[in-house]
C-alpha cells in the first residue's frame, strides 16, 4: 500500500540551451514591467548578468539590480534585497542557490508585512508575495524547485524558512549559463545535488513518498554519469545539460522527502568556517553513509548500481558500505578536499561543531538512525 503524501513543485519549467536569450519575453508576462534581479558580485564579474539585463530592458522590462548576495546570506542581505524589491512587479533570481534563497525572500517579504523571524520554520510564512522566476547558473541546489529558503541567523547558525510560497511561478534552465563553471565549484555543487537525492531516497520522514524516490533515482543516474565529465570537460554541454536536469530533479526530490544528517552536520561547517555549502556536505557524507548502514544498509544498497553501474552485484550490507566508499572516490576523483584538516578546522572544534549540529532538528529527525551530540562527534573525527 501507498501511504498518504504530499508533492509540491514549481509549476512551470522550462528547460533548454538558450533560452536566457529570451528571458525578457519569458519573463515579462510573469513579473510585469519592473523586476528587481537579485544576483552576486562573482555572476556580475562574467557578464552573463550583463546579457540578462539587456534582454529584460529590451523587452521593456525597467531592471532594478541586487548584486550584493553573499554565501550563506546573512539576514542582513535578505532584508536589503526585500527593500529593494518593494515598488517592483517581480522578482527574479539568477545565480548559485544563495542568489535564489535571497531572491524567494525578497519576494515573499516585498509584498508581506510578516518579520523575516516569523518565517522560519515549516509552514509560517504568509504572503502574498511578487511574481517570481528562479534562473539558476550552477547545478547544485535545485533551488529553483524547492520551498526552502536558508538563511544565516546572527554569527552562524542556519535558519530555514520552508513554505510552498517559496516555489517560484517558473524555473528557466539554461545549461548555456553553466557552461565554463570552475572545477572546484562544480564539483562540489554536483556533489551538493547527489546528496539531495542521496538523503530523499533515504529519509524516514512521513513524507517520503514514490515520487521522490523515483525522482531521486533518475537525478543519480544523471549525476553519476556526467559529474566527472563535468568536471573535466567545462564546456561539454551535454554533460553541463544532465548535470542541470539531475540538480532540479534531485530537488524536486528532496522538497518533499526531505534530508537528514549529511546537512545536519554540514551546516555548522559552513556557518562557523565559511566552507561552501556543497563541499560541507561532501566532506561529511561518506562518514554519515557509513554511520546509517550499520543499522539501514537497504537504501544505500538500492542506490549503488544507480549511480555506479560498473561494480558488480553484492550483498546489502556490502553494498551500503561500497556506496559509501564510492562516493568518496568520486569525491576525490573531482578534485574535492576530503578531510576536514584541509579546511583549517582543528580537531579541538569538533565538539563545538556537534553541539550546533544539534539544532538542526528540521533535519535530524529525518535520518535512518538517530544522531545524538556524541554520535555526531564521532562522525567529525572521522571526516577530520
Amino acid at each position: 500500500m501507498v501511504k498518504p503524501f504530499t508533492f509540491n513543485t514549481t509549476p512551470s519549467l522550462r528547460m533548454g540551451a538558450g533560452l536566457a536569450g529570451q528571458i525578457g519575453e519569458i519573463t515579462r508576462p510573469i513579473c510585469g514591467d519592473r523586476v528587481l534581479l537579485v544576483t552576486d558580485p562573482g555572476m556580475m564579474a562574467t557578464g552573463l548578468v550583463q546579457r540578462a539585463t539587456d534582454g529584460l530592458r529590451a523587452a521593456g522590462v525597467a531592471v532594478t539590480l541586487f548584486d550584493q548576495v553573499q554565501a550563506d546570506p546573512p539576514e542582513s542581505i535578505v532584508l536589503q534585497a526585500a527593500e529593494q524589491a518593494r515598488g517592483a512587479t517581480g522578482v527574479i533570481g539568477f545565480g548559485g542557490g544563495s542568489s535564489l534563497d535571497v531572491a524567494k525572500l525578497a519576494a515573499l517579504l516585498a509584498a508581506s508585512a510578516q518579520p523575516l523571524a516569523q518565517a522560519y520554520g515549516i509552514g509560517n510564512a504568509q504572503g502574498p508575495r511578487l511574481p517570481l522566476v528562479l534562473v539558476p547558473t550552477t547545478a547544485g541546489t535545485g533551488s529553483e524547485v524547492t520551498p526552502i529558503s536558508i538563511v544565516t541567523a546572527g554569527a552562524s547558525e542556519k535558519m530555514g524558512v520552508v513554505s510552498p510560497l517559496l516555489l517560484p511561478d517558473l524555473a528557466l534552465l539554461d545549461p548555456e549559463l553553466t557552461l565554463g563553471l570552475p572545477a572546484h565549484v562544480t564539483a562540489a555543487t554536483g556533489i551538493d545535488a547527489m546528496v539531495h537525492a542521496i538523503e530523499a531516497y533515504a529519509s524516514v520522514n512521513a513524507n517520503n513518498n514514490p515520487i521522490s524516490r523515483a525522482l531521486a533515482l533518475e537525478a543519480l543516474g544523471l549525476m553519476g554519469c556526467m559529474l566527472l565529465r563535468a568536471v573535466q570537460k567545462p564546456d561539454d554541454l551535454e554533460a553541463r545539460t544532465g548535470m542541470l536536469l539531475g540538480s532540479m530533479l534531485a530537488g524536486q526530490a528532496f522538497a518533499n522527502s526531505p534530508v537528514a544528517a549529511v546537512h545536519a552536520l554540514a551546516y555548522p561547517i559552513g556557518g562557523h568556517y565559511k566552507v561552501p555549502h556543497g563541499l560541507s556536505n561532501a566532506l561529511v557524507l561518506p562518514h554519515v553513509l557509513r554511520f546509517n548502514a550499520q543499522v539501514a544498509p537497504e537504501a544505500y544498497a538500492e542506490l549503488l548500481p544507480h549511480v555506479f553501474p560498473d561494480l558488480p552485484s553484492m550483498g546489502v550490507a556490502e553494498a551500503a558500505y561500497q556506496f559509501a566508499q564510492s562516493m568518496a572516490d568520486l569525491s576525490q576523483a573531482c578534485g574535492l578536499e576530503q578531510g576536514l584538516r584541509e579546511m583549517g578546522i582543528a580537531r579541538a572544534a569538533l565538539p563545538s561543531l556537534a553541539r550546533d549540529a544539534m539544532n538542526q532538528t528540521r533535519l535530524l529527525v529525518n535520518n535512518p538512525r538517530p544522531v545524538d551530540e556524541a554520535a555526531a562527534l564521532k562522525i567529525y573525527e572521522a571526516a577530520w
